[in-house]
């Protein structure tokens, strides 16, 4: 069992009877996905919403029964990977693309579970790229104006030699801040600039965070 495997794990023995479910996007959410799949073959009864097209794939062939948001006040718990944490259990999320749906998911949730390996701990944030979702129309205007306000590189997603395409039609600009010393003035900066959709930094989000080890070891951090 390697540390995706050994955290993904750990988090789906978190769902119970009865529960609606938050399942996230990636390679560590995955193993979450799966072992909830196994989890209701053997009689488990829950419902879920997946935070990305993958996510519903891989919860159809696990034969978990999937929502509509429309039908759900409150998730009791979502499980989700993330590229970044930092003692303060902030995030950087959005390398799989999913950021925009992750973060609707989490903060509908009781219960927000992070699983990562060991090697996703820092110290401080910002070595990851942070996501900036952006929509279409418009979007050099977007890009132009971050830049000079962060002086920072920022470089638009690609998909070959096609700009990448998010779930929900727009576009992801990554930007390479380095050492993010304030995660939650920079949040609220993005968050507040017209043409940003969201962004990739989960902050006083996450209830709980586990980490995975190589050696199959589990630690849970509250």
């Amino acid at each position: 069992m390697n540390a995706k495997q050994a955290a993904g794990y750990r988090a789906a023995e978190l769902v119970k009877e009865g529960m609606t479910v938050g399942l996230g996007t990636g390679s560590t959410a995955y193993y979450a996905i799966e072992k909830i799949g196994e989890m209701v073959a053997s009689g488990l009864s829950i419902r879920a919403i997946a935070t990305s097209k993958a996510s519903e794939e891989l919860a159809a062939k696990y034969n978990i029964p999937l929502v509509p948001a429309a039908d759900v006040d409150r998730l009791d718990i979502a499980i989700d990977g993330a590229d970044e944490v930092d003692p303060d259990m902030a995030l950087i999320k959005g390398g799989g693309g999913a950021l925009l749906r992750e973060k609707l998911v989490a903060v509908q949730s009781d219960r927000f579970v992070v699983i990562a390996d060991s090697g996703k701990r820092v110290e401080r944030l910002g070595q990851f790229k942070l996501p900036i979702e952006i929509v279409p129309f418009c979007y050099e205007w977007t890009l132009r104006l971050l830049r000079s306000r962060y002086k920072v590189d920022i470089e638009m997603r690609m998909d070959g030699d096609k700009l990448y395409v998010t779930d929900n039609g727009n576009y992801i600009a990554d930007a390479a801040f380095g050492r993010i010393e304030s995660p939650g003035r920079l949040s609220d900066e993005l968050k507040a600039t017209t043409g940003v959709v969201e962004h990739g930094l989960f902050v006083g989000i996450a209830d709980t965070v586990i980490i995975g080890y190589e050696d199959g070891r589990t630690e849970i951090i509250e």
